[in-house]
């Protein structure tokens, strides 16, 4: 049996892709659910694309690929980031067309499905992307936030400046009313944001490796990175992932985090609580993640790019 059964809601984007393949590579510790889309780095057609893109490189035409939302919660559209992931979010790099179909349910129906019919607790649910589908699917059915093990999200900046504003972090900026319905939804959160994610650097050091490890993915994947973000980006998404496969590759606190929705200024700051004089009464609602050991992160990665033959 799989240690984590994960619905991984996404919106690919590079870093996305490479977490993709890395649970599609680690079965013995992720039973991949389905992968749900959602409007983020790229719109909603593209990233639905691109997660078909994906999963067909890796050769896995089996994997429930779902379209969710096209827009943030209060805004008709949201921010993209063509700028950093290239025009076609996946850094133009030639990957396959999709050899599969998209599934006709909506991404928020299947989440709410998924987790219903699974016993007690028994789903977790992995956010790269903004929580626009994870939030609309926490309001449509109240039942739900019980019947999740946690939600583990990439997402926010706890003790560090932000990516697209001073103090605001891309996924919680495109959509903050999403990402405050999650953290009041009572669901166990984890969250790792840009304090530890900014560690997780792809040095050329750490690309070759991957490159050593052999075979169409990883070269396909050494390929996207490279394409990504500039000199040693960093890969934000394949944390959520590799922390389900080895949680002792990071370390946190639990804090209480809120979001900033209103103020134009302010959007889509995470507010981190750690001392008892700031909680004032507030219960600490998530485990903040804020270190990885990165070159064992990249040994994992490499290995798992491995298993990818042909």
């Amino acid at each position: 049996m799989a240690r984590h059964r994960i619905i991984l809601d996404c919106d690919p984007g590079v870093d996305d892709a490479i977490a993709i393949l890395l649970a599609l590579a680690s079965p013995a510790e992720v039973d991949l659910l389905g992968i749900t889309c959602v409007a983020g780095n790229v719109p909603l057609a593209s990233t639905a694309r691109n997660a078909r893109r994906v999963c067909t490189l890796a050769g896995r035409r089996d994997v429930a690929v779902l379209a969710g939302c096209a827009r943030p919660l209060m805004s008709p559209a949201g921010e993209t980031a063509e700028s950093i992931h290239g025009k076609d979010g996946l850094g133009g790099v030639g990957l396959p067309e999709p050899a599969f179909e998209l599934r006709p349910q909506h991404a928020v129906d299947f989440i709410v499905e998924q987790a219903l019919a699974a016993e007690g607790g028994a789903v977790t649910l992995c956010c790269v992307g903004p929580m626009t589908n994870a939030a609309l699917a926490l309001i449509k059915e109240p039942r739900l936030a019980p019947c999740l093990e946690r939600i583990v999200f990439m997402g926010g900046a706890a003790f560090c400046p932000g990516n697209v504003s001073p103090v605001a972090e891309f996924n919680v900026f495109v959509d903050p009313h999403a990402a405050h319905v999650v953290l009041e939804s009572g669901v166990p959160l984890v969250m790792f944001g840009l304090d530890v994610t900014h560690q997780a650097r792809a040095t050329a050091e750490r690309l070759a490796a991957w490159e050593a490890a052999g075979g169409r993915v990883a070269a396909a994947a050494t390929r996207m990175v490279r394409a990504y973000g500039g000199p040693d980006p960093s890969l934000h998404d394949p944390c959520v992932i590799a922390y389900l496969i080895d949680p002792g590759l990071f370390g946190g606190v639990d804090a209480h985090v809120a979001v900033a929705c209103d103020s134009a200024e302010t959007r889509g700051q995470t507010v981190v609580r750690v001392r008892e004089s700031h909680l004032a009464g507030r219960a600490r609602n998530c485990h903040v993640v804020t270190r990885v050991e990165a070159d064992r992160l990249f040994a994992l990665l490499a290995e798992r790019l491995g298993r990818f033959r042909g």
